[in-house]
């Protein structure tokens, strides 16, 4: 028997079923995240930012090291020219070969090349932070995404269960208006519920898949591709026990790289005003070459125009010959450049100062809205949770009432569309309370998990 066709479908089983394995995988949030940072376009662009802005910080450093340059040029001539062997005029063809290397460095320019270090490290780091930015917004977007799925499979289980319930009742409506004790208008009150609780399944289906495409679309992930979320059993079971709000905003301040990439594009600007400033000061700078030229007219005797001309290497070690030039240039009038300059500097640098202030603004806000919106949701959570109770109760009560007679179908469906209505109510509720608090998590630098959801308490 030939083992090898076996062996191949053992093999191809196995890769099959890996394959399945894999994709059927459950997301986490933290893996969710995790990938949305090393496969997202944005994130990757940002990157791609910094890697430019390095870039141009390592030039500015190597701006610093004197250039060298080499040339070399073949040269051919006719008619009259100096010799260049006797420097006498005469008229001749000629062909002279040069070879040469220079070199210039700016010795003191009013401090500028350092200035533009400093401005271009300081652009380097906040092009770092506008990075992490982008990343956390991300985090955020992914994060509020992958609780709407929830809250919308809550939405769905919640559906499915009225609709359970009104099968039920219709199942035992038909039993009782059968044998007389119920008219049939209330069996066709009930059918058309089980209709509407149908149609509301399907609705929070669709709305589920709806929210699922949003967070694949947020990862990049064909709508096609196997994918699916882990559903974690979120209960809330304390109040929160959250930071004073100066607090968070104390750490969010010092941590927040929006807050950061700001400061350093003061800093940049302060740079960049210094570098403007010393376009005023004179420039000394020096300049060095060395070379060599060979010519067909020189001659091992200058005076008899018969002779030989004299050998190549001869003539590279003979007519080798170098300089060296130290020069000042000092500015008196190039239009008025240097001070327009120096006054948009100055612009610059205001500017960056109240985009400086104007996000600790806007972080104060958020940090203060997140805190008061974590704890109006709370409150919001515990009265829906009240009110499902409530409903809870009554619509058992009048289930009871209904199937011994008590009470129309009326009142019925009126009582069970309140219990849905205040379910759906408790789910909204309580996602968005998890949704802000992750977000005052986020203010305090801590990483999205769905592990601990009770509230914010001090580390």
């Amino acid at each position: 028997m030939n083992k090898k066709p076996v062996f191949l479908l053992i093999i191809l089983g196995m890769v099959l079923f890996s394959i399945n394995v894999i994709a059927q995988e459950l997301w986490s949030l933290e893996k969710c995240i995790t990938y949305a940072f090393d496969n997202n376009l944005t994130i990757k662009q940002s990157k791609l930012d910094v890697m430019d802005a390095e870039h141009d910080l390592l030039q500015s450093k190597l701006n610093t090291v004197p250039s060298l340059n080499s040339s070399a040029g073949l040269n051919f001539g006719w008619g009259r020219a100096p010799d260049p062997g006797t420097n006498i005029y005469v008229t001749q063809q000629t062909q002279n070969t040069f070879f040469g290397i220079n070199s210039e460095i700016t010795l003191f320019q009013g401090l500028q090349q350092i200035n533009n270090i400093r401005k271009l490290q300081y652009d380097y780091l906040a092009s770092k932070y506008d990075s992490d930015k982008i990343r956390n917004d991300i985090s955020l977007y992914i994060a509020a995404s992958y609780l709407t799925i929830l809250f919308n499979l809550e939405l769905v289980n919640n559906a499915q269960r009225q609709l359970d319930i009104s099968v039920e009742q219709m199942d035992r409506t038909e039993k009782q208006v059968d044998a007389g004790a119920l008219p049939r208008g209330s069996l066709y009150d009930i059918q058309a519920q089980e209709a509407s609780d149908e149609a509301n399944l399907i609705t929070a289906k669709n709305n589920l898949l709806l929210a699922y495409l949003d967070l694949m679309q947020l990862l990049d992930i064909e709508a096609s591709s196997d994918f699916d979320i882990e559903k974690p059993d979120l209960e809330i079971t304390s109040t929160p026990s959250l930071l004073p709000v100066n607090m968070i905003y104390s750490k969010a301040i010092e941590i927040m790289p929006e807050i950061k990439s700001a400061d350093y594009r003061v800093q940049s600007a302060e740079k960049t005003l210094a570098r403007a400033k010393g376009y005023n000061s004179p420039r000394i700078f020096a300049q060095g070459q060395y070379g060599t030229n060979i010519s067909n007219q020189i001659r091992t005797d200058p005076l008899d125009l018969d002779s030989p001309t004299l050998p190549f290497d001869q003539q590279f070690r003979e007519n080798r010959n170098g300089a060296l030039y130290l020069g000042l240039s000092i500015p008196i009038f190039n239009g008025y450049q240097v001070t327009t300059n120096m006054r948009k500097a100055r612009i610059l640098q205001e500017t960056a100062q109240l985009n400086l202030q104007n996000e600790k603004n806007e972080l104060r806000k958020n940090v203060e809205t997140a805190y008061a919106d974590a704890l109006a949701a709370y409150k919001t959570y515990v009265s829906r949770n009240k009110s499902v109770d409530a409903f809870g109760e009554s619509f058992i009560y009048m289930e009871e009432k209904f199937n011994v007679g008590m009470v129309n179908t009326t009142d019925y469906n009126v009582s069970k569309i309140q219990l849905s209505s205040a379910e759906s109510d408790l789910a909204a509720a309580k996602y968005d309370y998890i949704f802000k608090v992750k977000i005052l998590d986020f203010y305090l630098g801590r990483s999205f998990t769905l592990d601990d959801i009770s509230g914010v308490t001090e580390e």
